[in-house]
């Protein structure tokens, strides 16, 4: 089947730009010491997932557990959720995922321990931890060098846990669109964590992993870095909101659109927000980047002068966002030279508990 078959709104993968970026990601981490740990909720599907470890990702991460469960039902042997797991349902559900493959959770509060170190002891499987560790984002994490310290030792005391180290992510600097900005702040977080870690070491705790980055900041923790996961996802597919900060990565993930109508002095679409999220930006039309672009509910409309267009056409939207795009869709089509070669199932989508 070729691409034009495909009923619209459609995801669209192209696998051949898909693995360029794939090579590229390889290339960025080229003697830096660092692993790729990518994002699972960025593409929510396990074949694609499976690929990534192919080309040797350490493990996989995730930011829910049912995408955690996701990854092991399908034969992920190492999975992070890089988020904390609190109530004591899905903290019984994580501790029988436990004994199914190598798991490891972000924790930053010591209440969390107590029920984590509970429920792995009433399964008899081992949890491995990460204390996260705010570094500007001002989400999740602990604040100081000592509150880091004290987890960890209860941690260590703890004899179905596991402490394996730093959970360190800046996702505040990821859509930072100035480099110089970008490329500073990321220094001082690598200056901040390098603190932390001689401190910990003084204090005879040492952090085996520091796991974080992202795909927008990636290209400032390559050398001397002190992570040793990094943990990008949008990489594979980049989106509108990524192209706007110059990150070396190319379009693969495109959201297939039928023109249905002319008749209101625009191109309008069938892909509305139901196909393509508006999270962080519009998305873009493929050759008509510079247009204005109007989304309601089950539409998408482009304007402007001198638009080709007619009923029935066919045209590819950028995704602002790809991670809430994918979360839209059940199956992405994968295509090579305008050939669909496969459709699989977005196995996460949904997943947000």
């Amino acid at each position: 089947m070729r691409i034009e078959h495909i009923e619209t709104p459609a995801l669209i993968l192209d696998l051949d730009v898909m693995e360029r970026n794939m090579d590229a990601m390889d290339k960025f981490l080229v003697g830096s010491g660092a692993r790729l740990r990518p994002h699972y909720k960025s593409n929510k599907c396990t074949a694609i997932a499976h690929m990534q470890m192919a080309r040797g990702a350490k493990g996989i991460c995730c930011a829910k557990l049912s995408e955690a469960e996701d990854l092991v039902l399908a034969g992920i042997p190492d999975v992070l959720i890089a988020n904390q797991i609190t109530a004591p349902s899905k903290i019984a559900r994580l501790a029988y995922l436990a004994g199914c493959c190598r798991l490891t959770v972000c924790v930053d509060d010591p209440a969390n321990v107590v029920l984590l170190q509970s429920a792995a002891a009433a399964q008899n499987t081992v949890i491995h931890c990460l204390v996260e560790y705010d570094i500007g984002m001002d989400r999740c994490g602990v604040n100081t060098r000592e509150e880091f310290a004290a987890l960890a030792r209860q941690i260590r005391s703890c004899p179905n846990l596991r402490f394996d180290g730093i959970q360190a992510y800046a996702g505040n600097l990821a859509h930072q669109e100035d480099p110089e900005i970008r490329k500073q702040e990321s220094d001082k977080v690598e200056e901040k964590l390098s603190d932390l870690i001689d401190y910990l070491e003084e204090q005879g705790i040492h952090a085996e992993e520091v796991s974080g980055v992202s795909t927008g900041t990636v290209e400032f923790h390559l050398k001397d870095t002190v992570y040793t996961e990094i943990q990008a996802g949008s990489y594979l597919f980049m989106d509108a909101a990524y192209q706007a900060v110059g990150v070396g990565f190319e379009h693969s993930l495109f959201v297939l659109a039928s023109v249905i109508s002319r008749a209101g002095g625009g191109v309008i679409t069938d892909a509305g927000l139901k196909s393509v999220s508006v999270d962080q930006r519009p998305p873009r039309f493929v050759g008509y980047e510079g247009h204005d672009v109007d989304m309601s509910e089950e539409h998408c409309a482009i304007y402007g002068k001198d638009l080709p267009q007619k009923v029935g056409d066919r045209l590819l939207l950028v995704p602002s966002h790809c991670c809430t795009t994918v979360n839209l869709h059940d199956h992405i089509y994968f295509v090579r030279k305008g050939q669909v070669v496969d459709r699989v199932p977005v196995t996460g989508r949904g997943h947000s508990k």
